[in-house]
């Protein structure tokens, strides 16, 4: 136990009776408390040169209002929460990272509620709508079902989703099934046409809704181009490095291995280009490997992918909430954010050794007209 002076216990009680309150700034600022506390919470109804005379009577006593006081009075906690599955994802952090900008930006504390369990995720939706310790709600990647639904409704708790959807909220979705429609597009264009799959597993409860939207774009694509699903071809993992590397293992040890891999997230992919450097098969002169979300490390290692816009999702998010908390009356509408895709390092065209006629014409089809010089051996370089 640390022990005090009675003269530091002195100088505490003086600064405690010295302590500025909203009656100081009132009578500072020829005001009554009720406009002191509209300027503070930042009130449309102030006139702006009463605002001014306000602000400066704060600034001359250095006046701080108390954050517990305010939310007792304004039954606010100026907190925002986020419910987010296996946040240590990339994918999560980085729609963490847009929506901590925004609530950084606006004042507001960020809350975080990991879930990583059926029953997390059961706790977090029966609890919070009770006890309000957040202002409002941000969802990420899970889509609550009718019944909770509607105890955040009734709760009268403001909810945005990330990733999800349900028509009660507002929800940011974006378009999985034509992001992987133009990753195996791109792949086909190439020339490929022995692709494999791996998507992600539906874990748990949880209901995900991207490797349903993903599988739905792959097939978009095959039935495009008259290609015909091969279900030895697709297999599932957990979306990390670990699982893409173990499907990976199990596609290219086939005796006729596929020419290309989409994986339904770059950590799956990543596990696949070690899967190839494993089986000493180079990436992409005899495997063409493409991801989905575009996150940092798919730039660092020179992955095709898919881009989602997924700091943008979290700022969009964050800023729909912030907005919804002060009108709540808004009604629930759907924003959707278009993938782009990206080609790196790691796509590229056909084999030459593969044995497949249609793709060999599609090859030659392609291929840039050769300039012979009399008497050369082979074609003009480049210059």
């Amino acid at each position: 136990m640390k022990a005090f002076s009675s003269k530091h216990l002195l100088d505490r009680k003086e600064s405690v009776q010295m302590a500025v309150t909203i009656h100081d700034v009132a009578r500072e600022a020829g005001v009554g408390i009720g406009t002191v506390s509209r300027v503070v919470n930042n009130s449309p109804r102030v006139k702006p040169e009463t605002r001014e005379r306000v602000l400066a009577a704060i600034d001359k006593l250095q006046y701080r209002p108390d954050p517990i006081a305010r939310s007792m009075i304004s039954k606010r906690t100026n907190s925002l929460g986020i419910i987010v599955p296996f946040f240590t994802r990339p994918f999560s952090m980085e729609v963490l990272c847009g929506v901590e900008a925004v609530s950084a930006r606006l004042g507001r504390e960020l809350v975080l509620y990991n879930v990583e369990t059926d029953a997390q995720r059961d706790r977090y939706f029966s609890e919070l709508p009770m006890h309000r310790k957040v202002d409002g709600l941000l969802i990420v990647s899970l889509s609550p079902d009718d019944t909770v639904s509607r105890r955040f409704r009734d709760a009268e708790l403001p909810v945005v989703l990330i990733d999800a959807y349900s028509p009660m909220f507002t929800s940011l979705v974006v378009n999985n099934v034509d992001g992987a429609y133009q990753a195996v597009k791109h792949l086909i264009e190439k020339g490929h046409r022995r692709i494999g799959f791996i998507n992600g597993l539906i874990e748990g409860n949880f209901k995900f809704n991207q490797a349903n939207d993903r599988l739905i774009g792959l097939h978009r694509a095959f039935g495009e181009a008259g290609l015909p699903f091969e279900p030895e071809l697709a297999l599932t993992s957990e979306w990390s490095r670990i699982g893409g590397k173990r499907a990976a293992l199990q596609l290219l040890s086939q005796p006729k291995r596929p020419t290309a891999l989409f994986a339904a997230s770059d950590m799956q992919a990543v596990g696949v280009l070690g899967a190839a450097k494993e089986l000493g098969i180079a990436v992409p002169d005899q495997l063409s490997v493409i991801g989905f979300d575009g996150i940092e490390v798919s730039e660092l290692l020179e992955l095709s992918t898919v881009q989602q816009p997924l700091q943008e999702m979290g700022e969009v998010g964050a800023a729909a909430l912030v907005e919804l908390i002060d009108n709540p009356a808004q009604t629930p509408e759907l924003i959707r954010f278009d993938t782009r895709l990206i080609e790196r390092h790691t796509t590229g065209p056909v084999p030459s050794s593969t044995h497949d006629p249609e793709a060999q014409a599609l090859r030659e089809s392609e291929a840039p007209p050769r300039l012979v010089v009399s008497g050369s051996t082979g074609p003009i370089p480049e210059e």
